[in-house]
């Protein structure tokens, strides 16, 4: 980053202190490590700073384990481009001459030869990998063909089979489909490194946060649209599930401070499954569609329902950052 008179621009000391001990504000703390990626200087000094906090600590045992087990080299790589080592900070990348380096004190830059196909010194895989990391089950791992999988089986039950409450049963389903992606993209269970990463500044609820929009990204629309490609047949409009599927999975991360992931996922999840299926599972075999789509009307049609959502979503949101420090350490599985 550079300021308008040319001259080039420096993280202010203070705010490494800050980020280095997690108080640093969300958008300063991301220009900091946009900054780092392109500023081996910065980046040296967040590394050392965060080096001496415990967090720093227990990555320079992990960066140490690691390095020792490297094929070749009992902590030294050939030269080429510094690397920080700060937790939850970008990579930064800048030349160094010499065919080899001696094994840097805990902390500071890790020394490593770029790989082929890097970009001005960062290499593009490492930077994929690590967004794929951040989004969580959104873009890897089992959920997305489950997701997938819903959106399919509603047109597949309406055009293939016949029948006629498909809206009404995705509908249903659509408002937990985020609050499992939530509850698979985040904590002990989802991280094995989940110690670390609630610890580190870049980690924790900002970390949970992230996943939680991919994992709206991808649901939303897709449900949404799927919704529209069924007949109504007496259900609520496509996307009137939206503010209770926010809604729920905002509750979902307050209620995860306080009792663990899974287990809020069950409460919100759970709860919301039981208020709209109870009443189908006494009714008879051909009134089930028709008391789905009038008791999924009751919970999200009209101003007053939508209304009711759109006020717990704020509740929960505001409930999630006055718990945002619990998310610093580590949460029940």
């Amino acid at each position: 980053m550079t300021h308008h008179d040319s001259r080039p621009w420096h993280v202010p000391d203070d705010q490494v202190t800050r980020y280095a001990k997690g108080t640093l504000p969300d958008p300063d703390a991301w220009s900091l490590e946009k900054h780092v990626e392109d500023c081996t200087r910065c980046a040296s000094r967040v590394s050392a700073a965060v080096g001496g906090t415990a967090a720093g600590t227990v990555l320079a045992a992990v960066r140490t384990a690691v390095l020792e087990s490297a094929p070749g080299a009992a902590g030294t790589i050939p030269g080429g481009a510094a690397v920080t080592a700060a937790p939850g900070a970008a990579v930064a990348a800048e030349p160094e001459p010499g065919p080899a380096v001696r094994t840097p004190a805990p902390g500071a830059a890790v020394p490593v030869r770029p790989p082929a196909g890097a970009v001005g010194g960062r290499p593009v895989v490492s930077r994929t990998a690590r967004l794929l990391w951040a989004a969580g089950p959104a873009v890897r791992g089992a959920w997305l063909p489950a997701v997938l999988g819903v959106a399919a089986a509603a047109p597949a039950l309406s055009y293939g089979a016949g029948f006629p409450g498909a809206r009404a049963l995705l509908l249903a389903i659509a408002p937990v489909v985020p609050v499992a992606g939530v509850t698979l993209s985040y904590g002990p269970h989802a991280d094995p490194l989940h110690e670390v990463t609630a610890a580190a500044p870049g980690g924790g609820l900002r970390l949970a946060l992230i996943r939680t929009v991919a994992v709206l990204a991808v649901s939303l629309p897709l449900l949404t649209l799927t919704g529209l490609l069924l007949p109504a047949s007496g259900a609520p409009a496509a996307a009137a599930w939206l503010l209770p599927g926010l809604a729920l999975a905002l509750a979902s991360l307050a209620l995860a401070s306080f009792v663990g992931c899974r287990a809020a996922a069950g409460v919100t999840g759970g709860g919301w499954l039981c208020a709209v299926l109870a009443p189908v599972a006494v009714a008879p075999g051909d009134a089930a569609a028709p008391r789905l789509a009038e008791q999924l009307s009751r919970c999200l049609d009209g101003v007053a329902a939508q209304g009711a959502w759109a006020a717990a979503a704020v509740l929960s949101a505001t409930l999630l950052t006055a718990r945002r420090p619990a998310y610093d350490r580590p949460l029940r599985p």
